[in-house]
């Protein structure tokens, strides 16, 4: 039985957000409880609500940033609509913006202004490539971001680089929007003051480069494109199987080794032959790891090639589809689908992963439609029916 709130509950966000990157950092915050009070534009709103209609009718890439918060539809360049923004964001505990590169603080929007405004407020700015420097004011859409970044460098094949197949820059920058907001919320606890805080998409996927930068920065050279194996690690890749499947492997070291020679490969000898027996050695000759490995999969099916390398202890998992993915064993076994509500109908969509076992489920509230809570919103700050009625006439809202 929950015996504590969800950590959240309390908080108020504020979010001038769109397309990933702010709005997944606001929908984890929604999802641990916070009040997330959305601003879109009136024309059209977030842009990402147009991406595509997958899911049924509705786009995927908003049905998965949006969920849990309150859409308003407010005119920013209107002096109006600003003013209810800003009446907003006096009263909230968080404010986040991802407007192109200098937008906010025309608006008086960007979080060094707001946090003078407002001590106790954390404002957070994400951008493309930071607030200064040569790139400060290029467009920074998650796939030219990865390649600035070297993702793109080390991911697909030694014959044709690729991009990741999610927004990883994306990602990335929102994930480390959604751990500063909580670094800032646990400081100001102790001191009571809010502040700025800053979030890049180019640092952020710097940031998750590590490895290979540091594989290649230190007189070494970066790591080559391998498809689905590891640069220095090898079996560490994917093997075709009797049924069609695609089992992958991985041999973190040799006593891994040694147990898959002998119970898989039915090989012991391999375990002390000078070519296969280190790491080193079978990066070496990768060809021919890969190839023992290979002749040894290929009778089985999938399901007997993942029970046989599981018995014998060495780490491995089935390629698997998206659609694979929905109908995982593991997720359905551990209960991680909910129904969302949305503008189409209820719609399965995953738990958050942060779970609290001594709080309430994470809070997974309905998808808005764009300015589906402007009227309610504005009546609580004040704003009566007749000026509500005027300016949406005007235009200022919707």
């Amino acid at each position: 039985m929950s015996t504590q709130p969800l950590p959240l509950e309390g908080v108020t966000v504020v979010a001038v957000e769109q397309a990933v990157a702010a709005p997944f950092a606001t929908r984890q915050l929604a999802d641990l409880g916070a009040r997330v009070v959305k601003i879109e534009r009136p024309d059209g709103g977030d842009f990402a609500r147009g991406y595509d209609t997958a899911a049924r009718d509705l786009a995927s890439h908003f049905v998965w940033c949006n969920r849990g918060k309150e859409s308003v539809a407010v005119d920013l360049k209107d002096p109006r609509g600003l003013a209810l923004v800003r009446r907003l964001v006096a009263g909230a505990d968080v404010f986040v913006q991802n407007l192109a590169q200098g937008a906010a603080a025309r608006l008086g929007l960007d979080a060094a202004t707001l946090c003078a405004a407002h001590p106790r407020l954390i404002a957070v700015d994400v951008s493309g490539y930071g607030a200064t420097g040569p790139y400060a004011h290029r467009r920074a859409y998650d796939m030219l971001v990865q390649c600035e970044a070297g993702l793109v460098s080390v991911t697909g094949t030694p014959d044709r680089p690729v991009k990741s197949g999610i927004p990883a820059a994306d990602i990335a920058a929102g994930m480390y929007a959604f751990s500063g907001v909580l670094a800032a919320l646990v400081r100001r606890g102790t001191t009571g003051r809010g502040g700025p805080v800053e979030v890049s998409l180019l640092d952020s996927l710097a940031e998750w480069m590590g490895h290979p930068l540091h594989h290649g920065s230190h007189g070494s050279t970066a790591p080559a494109r391998t498809g689905l194996a590891h640069a220095v690690i090898a079996p560490y890749d994917a093997y075709p199987t009797a049924d069609g499947g695609l089992v992958l492997l991985s041999v973190q070291n040799d006593r891994e080794w040694r147990r898959l020679a002998e119970h898989v490969l039915g090989r012991p000898e391999l375990a002390e032959d000078p070519a296969f027996a280190t790491n080193t050695a079978r990066v070496a000759g990768r060809g021919a790891t890969d190839a023992v490995v290979a002749e040894a999969l290929a009778p089985l099916t999938a399901p007997e090639a993942l029970a046989r390398l599981d018995a014998a202890g060495v780490a491995c998992a089935r390629l698997n589809s998206v659609a694979e993915l929905a109908d995982h064993p593991q997720l359905t076994a551990r209960d991680r689908w909910r129904d969302v509500d949305s503008p189409v109908g209820p719609l399965r969509s995953l738990l958050p992963p942060i779970v609290f076992p001594d709080a309430p489920e994470a809070r997974m509230d309905r998808i808005p439609a764009l300015g589906q809570d402007t009227d309610e919103v504005l009546g609580q700050l004040g704003v009566s029916e007749a000026e509500v009625k005027e300016l949406r006439g005007a235009g200022v809202i919707a």
